[in-house]
């Protein structure tokens, strides 16, 4: 992985990680906005569907990175 996406990575877990801890022990609930990609993502992932290097470099040059 290169050095921008693994930055990438770390800065949006970082960001989710400061969503749960300010929800304190509340449940961490996915915006209705996410929803539908977070619950694709996990379907892909259980299939053992992953982006290929081009695939994640595309979106990457699409995100401005």
């Amino acid at each position: 992985m290169t050095k921008i996406r693994e930055d990438a990575i770390k800065a949006y877990a970082a960001e989710v990680l400061e969503q749960i801890a300010a929800n304190g022990s509340n449940a961490f609930v996915v915006p209705e906005s996410h929803r539908a990609g977070v619950l694709e993502g996990l379907e892909q992932a259980e299939r053992r569907h992953f982006a290929n290097d081009e695939e994640v470099t595309d979106l990457w040059k699409k995100c401005g990175l």
